[in-house]
């Protein structure tokens, strides 16, 4: 194999890796409907891509084959840790918990940090009396109501966690103030 053959191989893997972690932010950006970088992607994408198979398919050997496999496995890895160190989203959190006492707590931490919080008493399992409290939060700052659960000795509770598209009226989705 010559030096040449070597340098190819690796830049095939490089392109293909990074191929897909703009398929991977691309599929981010269409799910949470942000639509302007999508077009933007998908051509830098498809560029790549009719180059890539271009150079896999007049590759001699299985070398390049496994090269573009490769590239795709470490793209759809690295994407993946982009997405969750960007967190995008906003989420609507329901904490259910049998303690008034702490719904009280919990409740009032997070409107002392800046969130919009409602609190109602629930029916749960065979009509028992439980405890629901509702947060809408970006998902990039869920570890703030993991933090507050913490503070408050909360350490296996019933969450219900939705995602929403979007949020209109006076509700405040992030943090006012540091914790």
């Amino acid at each position: 194999m010559t030096i040449n053959t070597i340098f190819a191989l690796v830049g095939l893997l490089l392109i293909t890796a990074f191929t897909n972690v703009l398929s991977t932010l691309k599929t981010m950006f269409i799910s949470k409907k942000i639509m302007n970088p999508v077009y933007g992607l998908v051509f830098v994408d498809a560029i790549i891509f009719a180059t890539v198979v271009g150079k896999v398919t007049n590759g001699d050997g299985i070398e390049f084959t496994i090269a573009y496999a490769l590239g795709r496995s470490m793209g759809v890895f690295i994407g993946n840790k982009l997405e969750e160190r960007l967190a995008l989203g906003i989420l609507e959190v329901d904490l259910f918990l049998n303690n008034k006492g702490k719904m009280i707590q919990v409740a009032e931490r997070l409107r002392e940090v800046g969130y919009t919080v409602n609190n109602y008493l629930v029916s749960g399992n065979h009509g028992n009396k439980r405890y629901k409290i509702e947060v809408v939060i970006k998902r990039k700052e869920f570890k703030v109501l993991e933090n507050i659960m913490n503070e408050f000795s909360i350490d296996t509770p019933t969450l219900k966690i939705k995602n929403l598209s979007k949020v209109d009226g006076k509700i405040t989705t992030t943090s006012t103030k540091a914790i």
